[in-house]
């Protein structure tokens, strides 16, 4: 594999994604391995002809023979035809470029939602900018993967759970949003579009872990009872992960509180509506 010598690509110390990835780029030798990478928050002269913000938005690859700096999706791009020649006329082929553009954006302005680092006191005074049309696609994304996800999954609950329409789950995860953007912009308005970001991620995550019983009910005959079981296994985990995250972003406990207290009015509501006794 050939190695992209004098270049150095400046990475996110605070974004784990970003380590991970740069770090592979490393490690396999597409890079340097003793210049081929540094963080942006300790990179010193280095930054000489890099435009800071747009680095921390879009990761910046400097070429230390020339100076050249390239930005965001062009920078992995050089990256890989370097070490992977019959990729470059894919890379320059406009549509793809720009599609490639579009998905690079809308990851690394949600990074710090998608992953968080391990604390919430930022390290640097750069920070990634914030754009909101981003994080609304992303909670869009999250929010109608996660309704398809469980509209498949509640059926193999049935008759523990009561069977719904089409459009229940999807009602259930966008009231969410709401109910929970609501509380977090009263108690916590600073932090309402990182908590959103990060809850809905936990959501996503959840989801994804529901697959494989999904695709096993299609070959095996499951019963209700493990479908259950299974299922709050996986709400304790998203229960664990939503604690964790919200001590990162230095919330209290009002969110999950919150956010235990609509899942449990909301199944409430769907017992009472399908006519089963409470209580």
């Amino acid at each position: 594999m050939r190695t992209l010598k004098n270049h150095t690509i400046l990475f996110d110390a605070e974004c784990p994604m970003c380590n991970v990835y740069t770090k592979a780029f490393v490690r396999s030798g597409m890079l340097d391995s003793k210049e081929g990478r540094k963080a942006y928050q300790q990179a010193g002269e280095n930054c000489k002809n890099v435009d800071m913000q747009r680095a921390v938005n879009e990761i910046a690859l400097i070429n230390g023979n020339t100076g050249e700096v390239t930005y965001g999706v062009k920078s992995l791009f050089k990256v890989l035809a370097n070490s992977f020649p019959l990729l470059e006329p894919v890379f320059r082929f406009r549509p793809f470029s720009w599609l490639m553009e579009k998905l690079y954006a809308f990851i690394s302005y949600n990074r710090r939602v998608i992953i968080p680092g391990n604390t919430q006191i930022a390290a640097s005074e750069w920070q990634p900018s914030f754009r909101l049309h981003y994080r609304l696609i992303f909670l869009l994304f999250t929010g109608l993967m996660s309704a398809a996800i469980l509209s498949h999954y509640t059926p193999l609950l049935y008759p523990l759970l009561p069977r719904g329409s089409s459009y229940r789950e999807y009602l259930v995860c966008f009231g969410q949003i709401a109910v929970q953007g609501i509380i977090a912009t009263i108690f916590f308005p600073k932090k309402v579009w990182n908590y959103l970001g990060n809850m809905m991620t936990i959501s996503f995550v959840g989801a994804l872990l529901l697959l494989p019983v999904i695709i096993a009910s299609e070959w095996i005959f499951l019963m209700p009872q493990f479908a259950l079981i299974y299922f709050m296994f996986i709400v304790s985990l998203m229960l664990l992960e939503h604690v964790r995250r919200t001590r990162i972003l230095g919330i209290n406990w009002a969110l999950t509180i919150s956010w235990i207290i609509y899942r449990i009015v909301i199944l409430l509501i769907i017992f009472k509506s399908a006519g089963y006794a409470l209580f």
